[in-house]
């Protein structure tokens, strides 16, 4: 695990190269601080590749699993979504199909009889315009593409953009917005795998988490929900306690719905529901290094995933191989497999809309 002994400065974002896809593209990487915290992205698949945070003494590590190089994350498949921008459609649709308007779409199946994170080639493949700014609310990038009509099978042009934004008050913050020209789903996020002790420090099965949810919607054996939102209580799933809980402390209940996914890979839903401004939604604690992290958004639901298929082949930039458990997601959401399930929120976007999206990742020590 790499650490700096020092809060990093404040510095404007600059862009250095990454490497070359195989048909020769060049991959740049860009990198930015403000805050105390440093965050470097790439243009291939918007990629979160490095965001270091200052522990209790200051002292900064890099959080956020990922590669020192182009190759993994390019290689079909490899990389598990490391700190990838996720769309058209985060999360699992049953069988790849869905209807909208009365007309079925069919989609590319990617993790067995499902389609997931947007198909085979998703937005985590592809590659973004990316331009700085520096705004009222911080230093940042502009990511910007368009997917066309029928990428990967979904409907209509999309125009997409997101902000990356560091603030001066220590928060990584996402806004994602979309327009479209023809009817379409839309569920995008960001599929950062953190850990607060620092990139290849082991397992965060100690790290305590808290949610803001009373709810959670169980899946059947492949991952897809059953369409209840049942209560956590009394099940793996409470993370209500004020004070937090170990993310490892249930993990091996044998809990059914554990079983199916090997860990936590499930839809928490949000006690705020859908909001136009963030609202509280977690907060991550690792009592080793002191590093807090809240989460805030605008979203119903986060997927919470426990990184249970890391088996150690995946050799991280600390040098070190990834195991399961060495890392949480925390993917803010609508639902999974939404557009066949009517009593879940809505992902259509329609033309004369604009999808808007927030989630802001504020850290603190303790």
């Amino acid at each position: 695990m790499s650490t700096t002994e020092h809060r990093t400065a404040a510095a404007p974002p600059a862009r250095t190269p990454f490497g070359t896809l195989p048909d020769g593209t060049g991959v740049d990487r860009w990198t930015l601080a403000r805050g105390g915290l440093r965050l470097a992205v790439l243009t291939y698949g918007g990629i979160v590749q490095s965001l270091e945070v200052p522990d209790r003494e200051g002292r900064l590590a890099n959080v956020s699993l990922g590669f020192d190089h182009l190759a993994p994350y390019a290689s079909g498949g490899a990389s598990p979504y490391f700190g990838a921008l996720i769309g058209r459609y985060g999360n699992r649709i049953d069988g790849g199909r869905f209807t909208l308007d009365g007309r079925e779409h069919r989609l590319p199946v990617n993790s067995g009889e499902h389609s997931l994170h947007g198909g085979n080639t998703g937005f985590d493949r592809r590659l973004w315009d990316i331009t700085p700014f520096d705004g009222p609310l911080g230093t940042g990038l502009t990511l910007r593409r368009t997917s066309p009509d029928c990428e990967e099978r979904y409907p209509g042009t999309l125009e997409v953009r997101v902000d990356y934004t560091l603030t001066d008050g220590g928060a990584f913050r996402i806004d994602y917005t979309a327009t479209t020209d023809a009817p379409t789903l839309v569920n995008l996020t960001s599929h950062t795998y953190f850990n607060l002790g620092g990139e290849g420090s082991g397992s965060v099965e100690d790290h305590e988490l808290r949610l803001a949810a009373s709810r959670y919607t169980p899946v059947g054996p492949t991952l897809i929900p059953t369409g209840e939102l049942a209560p956590v209580q009394g099940t793996p799933f409470d993370f209500t306690d004020p004070a937090g809980k170990p993310i490892g402390r249930d993990l091996r209940t044998g809990h059914e719905q554990l079983r199916y996914a090997q860990g936590y890979d499930h839809n928490l839903v949000l006690d705020a529901g859908a909001s136009e401004e963030p609202r509280y939604a977690a907060t991550l604690r690792d009592p080793r290094s002191g590093r807090v992290m809240e989460l805030a958004t605008t979203e119903p639901g986060v997927q919470l995933y426990s990184g249970n298929f890391l088996d150690g082949s995946l050799v991280g930039s600390s040098g070190r191989a990834y195991r399961q458990g060495d890392a949480v997601c925390l993917e803010t959401q609508h639902f999974p497999d939404s557009p066949n399930r009517p009593g879940f929120p809505s992902t259509v976007l329609r033309p004369g809309e604009t999808y808007r999206s927030t989630t802001v990742h504020t850290f603190t020590t303790a």
